[in-house]
């Protein structure tokens, strides 16, 4: 007979440095050390050794750097809970950027805590009342609901997840001070694709059909779930910033929370979507009923409906333009790295626009629908000012606009800028 070989079991840890929060220890097999991978971001050298790390990610950081600089600068304060923190480079420019007060640098990951430790320890970490910096091994539900328990409320919450992310939202919304800014993630682009609807219901709460702006629905699918989530705790929430990145992709939004239920819902509503025209609307609740586009009375088979979802605003101008000078003030502008952060800037502030509407022109559509060759985006947008219409580039398709002009009507300016190139070349 053989016998088996039984192996010693291995157990998660929760480590703290907090004393408030209890450590649970077990006797389990000592983790490999971590395999030395450095980089350097902003001037920053640090190791990322085995932890999850993407150098595409570096502009979310500095979208959130800022944003903390700018509060500090404004409340005289900043407490920080990074509750993903990977390798901890987030966490140090949070500290040596941002100048935070005190951060929390928290990953499940309890193997990656000398490579936390090693890159925060380029701050000094003091102690008592001026301690600067903690590094815990937690769940981030769990870390979140115990600060939220023992009323340790933090400035800045920054949630990087994997995956909906929803599930942080109301836990993170109990931890932060009301005023404070919470920085939320996902990267479930099939959700926001329309292509499992029943997901996005289950973790937002909207049932989100193929559309074709899906990565603009993406920001607003995941700003309509923190909406929601303030609302039943008795606040609101305003969106500073919303920013795609294609590596992943990825969804961050800055919110800014604040007490008392929005008095409007209008901007939690629906958005429908006509493939016949390719117009798209708006529709508040009390119009459920009414939803119809002028080009056809056959609405089951021309309206894509999907919601609901934040049909807002989806920057606010005025912290986009302080963001921008604080940038410039940092010496951020210039090189090739800066150029791309000033032009994305730039590009948020155009489509902070209170004029325009949800969702995008793409190019390739404008093209099809008019069944030609589109001339440069800058020529038709040129056109479209002159039409007074409101457009803007989007930082989320290179190749679309953002505008208030229906797209029957962007076809024909299109149409009509192409006859005067047509009889040019005949002559």
């Amino acid at each position: 007979m053989s016998s088996l070989s039984l192996k010693p079991l291995s157990i998660p840890t929760f480590i703290s440095d907090n004393p408030n929060i209890k450590t649970f220890k077990f006797q389990r097999n000592i983790p490999p050390p971590c395999k030395s991978h450095c980089q350097t971001e902003r001037g920053h050298q640090f190791d990322v050794g085995d932890a999850f790390f993407r150098s595409e990610s570096a502009t979310a950081r500095d979208l959130g750097v800022l944003s903390a600089a700018l509060y500090r600068n404004t409340t005289g304060r900043l407490r920080v809970l990074d509750a993903m923190c990977g390798c901890g480079i987030r966490s140090l420019r949070y500290l040596a950027e941002a100048d935070a007060d005190f951060v929390v640098a928290n990953d499940a990951n309890e193997n990656t805590r000398e490579i936390i430790l090693g890159n925060l320890s380029r701050v000094a970490s003091g102690s008592g009342e001026g301690k600067r910096w903690e590094v815990n091994h937690l769940p981030a539900t769990r870390l979140l609901a115990e600060c939220y328990l023992r009323k340790d409320y933090f400035d800045l919450i920054d949630v990087d997840s994997f995956g909906s992310g929803s599930s942080y939202l109301r836990v993170a919304l109990d931890s932060v001070k009301l005023g404070g800014l919470l920085y939320i993630t996902s990267t479930d682009g099939l959700s926001s694709g329309g292509h499992r609807p029943q997901q996005s219901l289950a973790a937002y709460g909207a049932y989100v059909r193929p559309l074709p702006y899906s990565n603009e629905i993406g920001l607003r699918m995941l700003i309509g779930g923190a909406v929601r989530e303030a609302s039943v705790l008795g606040y609101h929430v305003v969106p500073l910033f919303s920013y795609y990145s294609y590596h992943g992709p990825v969804f961050r939004v800055l919110l800014q929370v604040k007490r008392g239920k929005s008095l409007s819902s209008r901007y939690y509503s629906f958005i429908s979507y006509c493939n016949r025209c390719g117009n798209t609307r708006a529709f508040s609740w009390n119009e459920l009923g009414e939803i119809s586009c002028p080009c056809s009375t056959n609405v089951k088979r021309s309206l894509v409906v999907s919601g609901p979802l934040w049909t807002g605003p989806l920057h606010n101008a005025p912290h986009l333009t302080e963001m921008m000078s604080l940038a410039d003030q940092w010496g951020w502008f210039g090189d090739g790295e800066g150029k791309n952060l000033e032009k994305l800037l730039k590009q948020m502030i155009d489509e902070s626009d209170p004029k325009l509407p949800v969702g995008y022109l793409n190019a390739d559509e404008i093209a099809s629908r008019a069944k030609l060759n589109l001339p440069p985006l800058s020529v038709i947008m040129n056109s479209l000012h002159k039409g007074g219409y409101a457009v803007s580039r989007s930082h989320i398709a290179p190749n679309a606009i953002k505008t208030d002009c229906p797209m029957v009507e962007c076809v024909k300016i299109v149409k009509h800028l192409q006859q005067p190139a047509e009889m040019s070349s005949c002559h």
